[in-house]
C-alpha cells in the first residue's frame, strides 16, 4: 500500500431517476485505475469491513472502490424492495464506473450475503462485471436464502429480517420502531414475536414474504436468474462450511463450470461473519490478474500486473486440521454406513452404532415440547461455527450412533445424507440431525447438521425419510470416532414442530404436542455422497 488516498461521496442516477449514492475511495494521484464495486443495504461507510479488508487497502493497491448504498438505503433514493431491485440499479452502477474518466473501463465486484447477489444481476447482459468475487449467496431464494428440509431458517431469517426492517424505520424517521426492534433482538424476545415486529414494521418487506411461503415446494418463490455471459466471466467462489448459504456457493460453482467458465472456489471453516484472517489476499491477487493488464490499467510500479499467478482452481479447507487441500466438490469420499441399537441408542450416547453393512432394530424418539432440544453451532445458529455437544448427547430424546475407532487418519468428503424408516403418532415431526468426531476423552466435536420437516397425516405411516446434512471436509485422527445424533427439534435454528400437521411459526406453545417418533434402522444408512452433480 502506498501513496495517499482520496475518499469522496457521488451520486449516479439510477435509469428511473432515483438518486444512488455511493462512497468512492482512489489514489490521490494519477490514474486512470480499474474499479471495484460493492452495492450494499448497510451503509456505505461500514463497508463490509466485518468480513474485508477497508476499501483504502484495495485503493492502495491500485483501485478505485465504490461501495454504493442500494436504493432505500442510507443516503440512496427511492423505496428498498430487496434482491428484485438489484438487476437494473446494478447495471446502471457498472455503465457509470466505465464513463468515469479515472476509470480504465475495466470493474470487478466483490462483497458476500447481500452484497454477494448483487453482482450476479443485470438487466443488461452488456453491463456486467469483467470479474467478480461472490461470496455466501445464492441465486435460488428458498434453498440458498431461507430455509432447509422444509424448515425455515428461524432465528437467521427472523434477525436478518428485523435487521432491514430496523434500516426501514430509521430510513423514515420511526426511532420507536426502530427501538422496538433493537430490544427485541437484544433480549432474544424476536424468536417468539419477531414474526409479528415484521408484519408491523416492514409488512412488504422480501423476508416477510418469505416466511409466509411454503418452505417445502418452489411455488411462489423466486430464482434469479443471471445473463448467461456472466458464467464465462472470471469468478472467485467464497463459502464457509459454517455458512447457510453454501449449498448457492456450490450451485453457481456448477453453474458455472457446466456454461463453460472456470471459477476459483474456496471453502474454508468460517461462518458468515468469521472468516479467520480473510480473503483479501487471494481477492486481490484475483483483481489483479484479471483487471490489470497491458490492455488495462498498469500496477503502481507502472508495469503490467503479472497473470501468471494463477489461483488454484479450488482449494476446501480440512475444518479439523485446518489444512487446505485440492479437492473437488464433485467427489465424495463415499463411506456408507448402517445404523445399529437394541433400543437403547437415545438412553446411552454409546450404544447406537454406525457399522459398514446392513443396519438393525427400532429405537423410539420422544420430543418433549416443553424442552425442545437445542440447535448449536453449525450453518445455522446465530453461535455458527464448531461446537461441543457431548452434553446434548446425553440427553434421552437424542439418539446416538457412533463408528468404530479409526486406526489410521480417515477423510470425510461431501455432502452427508441419512436415509431412514421412520413414523410419528401425532401428524407432524421433524428430524435434526448431526454429525461430530469423538475425541479419546469423550468430547463430541460437531461437524456437519441438518433438518428436515414432516407434516401430514403420512407422517404416521412409516416410510423412508431423508436428511441432508451440510456439506463438510473432515479428517479423523487415530483413535477418534464419528458419531452420528438424531433429534426431534433445533430451537432456534428452526420453530418447534407442533406435532398437529400445520406448519410452526415460532417456539413452544401450550397447544405443541408429545411427538413420538418410531426409528425403524433395518434399511436405515448414512452415506457420503458427492456435494453436487449428484444431488
Amino acid at each position: 500500500m502506498s501513496g495517499p488516498i482520496r475518499s469522496d461521496d457521488v451520486q449516479i442516477s439510477a435509469t428511473d431517476g432515483t438518486p444512488l449514492t455511493g462512497r468512492l475511495w482512489r489514489p490521490a494521484e494519477g490514474g486512470p485505475w480499474p474499479a471495484l464495486l460493492m452495492r450494499q443495504p448497510y451503509g456505505r461507510a461500514i463497508a463490509s469491513t466485518i468480513t474485508y479488508a477497508h476499501p483504502e487497502w484495495y485503493a492502495g493497491h491500485g483501485y478505485a472502490v465504490l461501495v454504493q448504498d442500494v436504493r432505500g438505503r442510507g443516503d440512496s433514493g427511492g423505496r428498498f424492495g430487496g434482491f428484485a431491485q438489484e438487476a437494473a440499479d446494478g447495471a446502471a452502477s457498472l455503465a457509470w464506473l466505465r464513463r468515469q474518466s479515472w476509470c480504465t473501463g475495466r470493474v470487478g465486484s466483490y462483497g458476500f450475503s447481500y452484497q454477494g447477489l448483487t453482482q450476479l444481476l443485470s438487466d443488461d447482459p452488456e453491463q456486467l462485471p469483467d470479474a467478480l468475487a461472490p461470496a455466501m449467496a445464492g441465486l435460488d431464494e428458498r434453498l440458498h436464502w431461507a430455509s432447509q428440509g422444509g424448515c425455515h431458517w428461524w432465528a437467521l431469517v427472523l434477525g436478518w429480517g428485523l435487521q432491514l426492517a430496523a434500516q426501514g424505520c430509521r430510513q423514515r424517521g420511526d426511532g420507536q420502531g426502530w427501538q422496538e426492534i433493537r430490544r427485541s433482538l437484544d433480549t432474544g424476545a424476536f424468536l417468539n414475536d419477531g414474526l409479528q415486529l415484521l408484519q408491523r414494521h416492514d409488512p412488504d418487506g422480501m423476508v416477510t414474504g418469505w416466511l409466509q411461503n411454503d418452505p417445502a415446494v418452489a411455488e411462489g418463490w423466486t430464482v434469479h436468474e443471471p445473463p448467461a455471459a456472466l458464467w464465462t466471466r472470471p469468478m472467485l467462489l467464497v463459502g464457509g462450511w459454517h455458512d447457510p448459504h453454501l449449498l448457492g456457493v456450490l450451485d453457481l460453482w456448477q453453474r458455472a463450470r457446466a456454461a463453460g467458465g472456470e471459477p476459483v472456489l474456496r471453502i474454508g471453516a468460517w461462518s458468515h461473519l468469521r472468516w479467520n484472517g480473510g480473503i483479501d489476499r487471494l481477492q486481490l491477487t484475483f483483481f489483479d490478474r484479471h483487471l490489470k493488464s497491458e490492455r488495462g490499467a498498469t500496477s503502481l510500479a507502472g508495469r503490467p500486473a503479472d497473470n501468471s499467478n494463477r489461483p488454484p482452481a479450488q482449494l476446501l479447507e480440512d475444518q479439523v486440521s485446518g489444512q487446505w487441500r485440492a479437492r473437488s466438490p464433485l467427489q465424495g469420499s463415499g463411506q456408507r454406513w448402517g445404523l445399529v441399537s437394541s433400543g437403547l441408542a437415545a438412553v446411552d450416547a454409546s450404544e447406537g452404532e454406525l457399522r459398514t453393512g446392513e443396519g438393525a432394530g427400532v429405537v423410539v424418539l420422544v420430543h418433549d415440547p416443553w424442552r425442545p432440544l437445542p440447535g448449536r453451532g453449525g450453518h445455522l445458529g446465530l453461535d455458527a461455527g464448531s461446537a461441543e455437544r457431548a452434553d446434548l448427547d446425553a440427553r434421552c430424546d437424542v439418539a446416538c450412533f457412533n463408528g468404530s475407532l479409526a486406526t489410521t487418519p480417515q477423510e470425510l468428503l461431501g455432502q452427508p445424507v441419512l436415509t431412514i424408516h421412520a413414523a410419528a403418532d401425532q401428524p407432524g415431526f421433524d428430524l435434526c440431525v448431526a454429525l461430530a468426531r469423538v475425541t479419546p476423552s469423550g468430547e463430541a466435536h460437531q461437524l456437519s447438521t441438518g433438518v428436515a420437516r414432516f407434516l401430514g397425516e403420512n407422517c404416521r405411516q412409516q416410510q423412508p425419510r431423508q436428511v441432508r446434512l451440510q456439506p463438510l471436509l473432515a479428517s479423523l485422527a487415530p483413535g477418534e470416532r464419528l458419531r452420528l445424533s438424531i433429534g426431534q427439534a433445533a430451537w432456534p435454528q428452526i420453530a418447534v414442530n407442533p406435532g398437529s400437521g400445520a406448519p410452526p411459526l415460532g417456539g413452544t406453545t401450550h397447544a405443541h404436542r408429545v411427538i413420538s417418533v418410531q426409528l425403524q434402522l433395518a434399511e436405515a444408512s448414512l452415506c457420503m455422497e458427492p456435494m453436487v452433480g449428484a444431488n
